[in-house]
């Protein structure tokens, strides 16, 4: 009896162990993406910065020949 409840620990331990490695994982896997699109949001929140000192400043985003 008591070796059998043993073993069940062990499983139930050997299930949470697993189970928290793969958890730790996806952590990082999300980590890593959460950085790359920061990255890329940084990028974009620069980009109109740029490229608005190429505009004439009484533009209203119609072509030059109107």
């Amino acid at each position: 009896m008591p070796s059998e409840r043993i073993d069940r620990v062990e499983e139930r331990l050997a299930w949470l162990e697993r189970h928290v490695t793969e958890q730790d994982k996806a952590v990082l896997a999300l980590n890593e993406e959460l950085a790359r699109l920061r990255a890329e949001l940084k990028k974009f929140r620069e980009r109109p910065a740029a490229g608005s000192e190429n505009e004439a400043p009484d533009s209203d985003g119609r072509p030059p020949h109107y």
